[in-house]
């Protein structure tokens, strides 16, 4: 059985924006799409760790603010000529309250 933490609703979250759920091992970056699809990803990108909750977003990637890697919110990958990977976590929306799958 997988536990689903509620997050918030999802027009708190801004468009093409973040927040940051904090857990007993990290921080997780909860992204909305401009079609209110949902992300979350580790908050650390795989280069130097900067927080990806600060960069930009586009389509389906985020720019980190540090060094603009640009990072594939549906796989943590790094996209280009980057190479690294970060944790990357299941979301869903029901009754517009977005939920994390609780990371195990």
């Amino acid at each position: 059985m997988s536990n689903w933490l509620e997050i918030s609703p999802l027009d708190q979250i801004p468009v093409l924006g973040s927040r940051v759920v904090e857990t007993d091992n990290e921080n997780i970056a909860i992204f909305r799409g401009k079609d209110d699809n949902v992300f979350a990803i580790k908050d650390s990108c795989p280069h130097k760790q900067g927080p990806l909750s600060q960069g930009i977003m586009h389509g389906t990637s985020v720019t980190c603010p540090l060094h603009n890697w640009k990072i594939d919110l549906n796989s943590g990958e790094a996209l280009g000529a980057d190479e690294g990977c970060t944790n990357v976590f299941e979301t869903k929306i029901e009754n517009g309250i977005v939920f994390l799958k609780s990371p195990a």
